[in-house]
């Protein structure tokens, strides 16, 4: 079992940065991949970033390569997402999830565990 908790999220104006972190609980933290997703209501959970067990490999959605990066530190058993040049569209509830998706990396149903996420506003 592990538990994930999100915080780093806010109001910016667009063009500006956020740093998300999620904390994990338990001691297995290094043996799963870590991916956040974002959704607002009435859409799709959309897949953003993920990251592999021990760091090295990491995919992006297209929208955001070149504004945002996932990385991890396994000894804090913490995963973040640096976002810059935010843009309105990037507003949503950004979740952090914990699997093993496999070659799934962008599908939500392949991760077992989630946060209850943290609020990201990008004013224009």
């Amino acid at each position: 079992q592990v538990q994930l908790v999100e915080s780093g999220g806010g109001s910016v104006q667009a063009g500006g940065s956020l740093r998300l972190s999620c904390a994990a609980s338990g001691r297995t933290f290094s043996s799963y991949v870590m991916g956040w997703f974002r959704h607002n209501p009435g859409k799709e959970r959309e897949f953003v970033a993920s990251i592999s067990r021990g760091g090295g490999v990491s995919y992006y959605t297209d929208s955001v390569k070149g504004r945002f990066t996932i990385s991890r530190d396994n000894a804090k058993n913490t995963v973040y997402l640096e976002m810059n040049s935010l843009k309105p569209e990037d507003t949503a509830v950004y979740r952090c999830a914990a699997g093993a998706p496999g070659v799934r990396w962008s599908d939500h149903r392949a991760y077992d565990y989630w946060g209850q996420g943290t609020q990201v506003t990008v004013s224009s």
